[in-house]
C-alpha cells in the first residue's frame, strides 16, 4: 500500500525527522489559503499521485507569489501526470501539497528497502539525488552506498555516521544527518513499511538536513495491525477492480491484456499467464482465488474478471488440492448466469472432486470449452480470442 508524500512527512515530524512546513490543499482557493498561512517568499506546489517522477513531469511548480500558486494550482489539478512509473495512461491529480520554499544547497538520495538477497533492511545513500537517480543507478553505481541492518542490533549510529561521511554530508553536519536516519529507520519499522525513499534529502543553507520528498510503501500483510496508516489509503489512486477484490481477499492485479485469467495458487497463476503470452495471447490479469476459496468468492472473482471490459475471453485453470473443483465449477457457474457470459471461457480443472467438477460444468448449459492441460487451455483461449 502506498501514501502520498504530505501522509509520509507527517509520520516523519512524528519521528523526529525535518521536513518543511506544508498543508494538503483541494482546489486553488484552498492552495492560496495554505499558502497565505506557510508565509514566505517562495511557495512549491505539489501535485500528489502515487508515483515518481512528478518533477521531471512538471508535476512540481514553484510559485513566487500568490497569484502564481493560484495559476498553478488551477494548472494542476485535474491534469492527468504522465511519469515514467505511472504508465502510458497517466494518473489524474486530485490534491496538492503546498509547501514552504527551501534554501537547499546539495541534494542527496535516501533510502530504507527489504532486501531480499539478503532477508535485512538495507539503508541506501548516494550524494547524487535529485530527479536523476535512476541514471545514477544505472551509470554510476559505485556512487550508491549501502549498510545493512543487523535486525537485532538495528541501525547503529555508527552505520548511520558512516553513510553520512560515504554520502559526502558536510562535516559539521553529520550527527544531524546520522540522527535524521535513526528516526527514518524508526518509522521504517514502526509502521512496517517495505519502502522509504527520501529524495531528495537536502542540506539547507541554514544547516538544516531535511526531507524534501518522503515515499512510503507498506506491507499490506500488517496493515492489520497499522489500523491508523490503513486510513491513509486513497482509492482514487487504485484501480476499482482491485479494490473490489481486496474486499474478498482475492490477490487481483489488473493487466493490459485481454483475457482473463482465474487460477488458485500464485506459482501457478504466474505460470498460466507465461503459458498464455508463449502462445501468442495477452493476459489481463493475475487473479489467484487462493486455497480455501468459497462458492461466493469464486462468483466475485469471475465477476471481477467480466467487469474488465478488456477482457475478450477467459481461462480458469484450476489444479484441486485444498481448493476442490466442484467448488470452483459451482462459482464460476453462478457467476456466469449472474453476470451474463458473453465471451469465450475455456475451463481445465485437475485434482480434488475433478470429476464433480466437470459434471457440474457440462450440465450448466453454459458454452465452456475444456481443456487437458494448462497448455492445451492456454492455446485455446489464444485461437477463441484471436
Amino acid at each position: 500500500m502506498n501514501i502520498h508524500e504530505y501522509q509520509g512527512k507527517e509520520i516523519l515530524r512524528k519521528y523526529g525527522v525535518a521536513v518543511p512546513n506544508g498543508k494538503v490543499a483541494f482546489s486553488p482557493d484552498e492552495a492560496v489559503k495554505v499558502a497565505k498561512e506557510i508565509g514566505g517568499n517562495v511557495t512549491v506546489v505539489k501535485a500528489q499521485i502515487h508515483a515518481g517522477g512528478r518533477g521531471k513531469a512538471g508535476g512540481v511548480k514553484i510559485a513566487k507569489n500568490l497569484d502564481e500558486v493560484r495559476s498553478y494550482a488551477k494548472e494542476l489539478l485535474g491534469k492527468i501526470l504522465v511519469t515514467h512509473q505511472t504508465g502510458p495512461e497517466g494518473k489524474e491529480v486530485k490534491r496538492l501539497y503546498i509547501e514552504e520554499g527551501s534554501d537547499i544547497q546539495k541534494e542527496y538520495y535516501l533510502s530504507y528497502v527489504l532486501d531480499r538477497a539478503t532477508s535485512r533492511v538495507t539503508l541506501m545513500g548516494s550524494e547524487e539525488g535529485g530527479m536523476d537517480i535512476e541514471e545514477v543507478a544505472e551509470q554510476t553505481p559505485e556512487k550508491i552506498f549501502k549498510e545493512v541492518i543487523d535486525p537485532v542490533v538495528g541501525l547503529t549510529p555508527f552505520q548511520a555516521r558512516r553513510m553520512a561521511f560515504n554520502m559526502n554530508i558536510p562535516t559539521k553536519l553529520i550527527n544531524k544527518a546520522a540522527n535524521l536516519m535513526l528516526g527514518l529507520y524508526k518509522a521504517f519499522i514502526d509502521k512496517d513499511a517495505s519502502i522509504v525513499e527520501i529524495n531528495p534529502l537536502v542540506v539547507t543553507g541554514d544547516d538544516q538536513v531535511m526531507a524534501l520528498d518522503a515515499k512510503f510503501n507498506f506491507d499490506s500483510n500488517a496493515l492489520y495491525r497499522q489500523k491508523d496508516i490503513l486510513e491513509l489509503r486513497d482509492f482514487d489512486e487504485e484501480d476499482a477492480k482491485e479494490i473490489e477484490a481486496s474486499k474478498y481477499d482475492l490477490s487481483y492485479i489488473s493487466l493490459d491484456g485481454n483475457i482473463g485469467c482465474m487460477v488458485n495458487g500464485a506459482g501457478l497463476a504466474m505460470a498460466t499467464m507465461d503459458t498464455i503470452s508463449y502462445y501468442g495471447g495477452s493476459p489481463a490479469n493475475f487473479l489467484d482465488v487462493g486455497g480455501g476459496a468459497t462458492a461466493e468468492k469464486v462468483t466475485e472473482a469471475f465477476k471481477i474478471i467480466l467487469s474488465d471490459e478488456k477482457v475478450k475471453g477467459i481461462f480458469v485453470n484450476i489444479f484441486g488440492g485444498i481448493m476442490k473443483c466442484d467448488i470452483i465449477a459451482e462459482g464460476v457457474i453462478q457467476a456466469a448466469k449472474e453476470v451474463g457470459l458473453s465471451v469465450p471461457l475455456v475451463v481445465r480443472l485437475e485434482g480434488t472432486n475433478v470429476e464433480r467438477g466437470k459434471q457440474l460444468l457440462n450440465e450448466s448449459g453454459l458454452n465452456i470449452i475444456a481443456a487437458d492441460s494448462m497448455a492445451d487451455g492456454a492455446q485455446k483461449i489464444v485461437g477463441l480470442v484471436g
